[in-house]
């Protein structure tokens, strides 16, 4: 790339710099991102260069391969239900161990490779999240019923870049496992985002599943619902995830191909902009 042309690659961002400068985006981090070294780079360069130009990513991570990965080395089965993890009450401390454990820390060290930004914390921290249950055929998986920003907003105004893992309590103390496109959506919808951003394992969601030849790039809610019934169990939930952030007063939502490099950049940052918009 010649100098001219790296050039107009901030001229390019420029608009959406001044856009989002001091705005808020939630960044869901799962799928293909989490396994591949050189994705992990790509986002832990994202995140923590989004912090740089002014913006306050929140991350908020799933670790489903992670979870299934410990479980078989234990001869636990894991067994899903409208692509949720049905979870009794052993499986939920392996959720425990693994989400804030584990993954938790791993995706703050990868942050914090490029300066002291991460701060790590779970659902339960601060009240975080507040869970009821979901649905008693699923066990202990959870809905979340109320949210807290107090930690995470300290967290913000401090210029850190919070690291949330998705398990919460209800009422009562019992311990739930969250869909983290759930969580990232109740979130970005109390922080006021401005954008919630789901990262996953395909380009973005298909006019004419299973066909894989044609991706929206823009949908609005009331398209979005009336495709829920056609949609595989998979991205159910990251399409209600962003039916939630939109209907909440978020103004826009992304499903993005974590296996593309740079992704979240080429959203945020640039006028094409990839995988599937939803607007209200």
């Amino acid at each position: 790339m010649t100098p001219g042309e790296k050039a107009a690659v901030f001229v390019e961002a420029l608009p959406w710099l001044e856009r989002f400068s001091g705005r808020t985006v939630v960044v869901k981090y799962g799928g293909h991102a989490m396994d591949d070294p050189d994705a992990q780079k790509a986002f832990a360069e994202d995140v923590v260069l989004l912090r740089y130009v002014g913006l306050r990513p929140v991350v908020v991570h799933g670790g489903g391969p992670q979870i299934t990965a410990h479980l078989d080395r234990l001869g636990v089965e894991s067994v899903f239900n409208g692509g949720r993890r049905v979870t009794d009450a052993d499986t939920m401390q392996v959720v425990r161990m693994v989400l804030v454990g584990q993954v938790n820390g791993d995706v703050v060290s990868l942050l914090n490779a490029h300066g002291p930004f991460a701060v790590g914390m779970s659902g339960d921290d601060g009240n975080l999240f507040t869970a009821t249950c979901l649905d008693p055929d699923l066990g202990f998986v959870g809905e979340v019923s109320a949210v807290d920003t107090g930690a995470i907003q300290a967290l913000l105004a401090d210029a850190r870049i919070p690291v949330v893992a998705t398990v919460a309590r209800d009422a009562d103390g019992t311990l739930y496992n969250v869909n983290a496109d759930t969580a990232a959506a109740a979130l970005a919808v109390a922080l006021r985002a401005e954008k919630a951003v789901f990262l996953t394992d395909v380009e973005g969601l298909y006019a004419d599943y299973p066909a894989r030849d044609d991706v929206i790039s823009a949908i609005t809610a009331n398209d979005l619902e009336a495709l829920l019934p056609s949609l595989s169990e998979g991205m159910v939930p990251k399409m209600e995830a962003c039916l939630r952030a939109v209907r909440g007063g978020v103004p826009r939502a992304h499903v993005l191909d974590g296996r593309v490099p740079h992704a979240l950049l080429l959203e945020v940052f640039t006028d094409a902009g990839v995988g599937t918009m939803v607007t209200p």
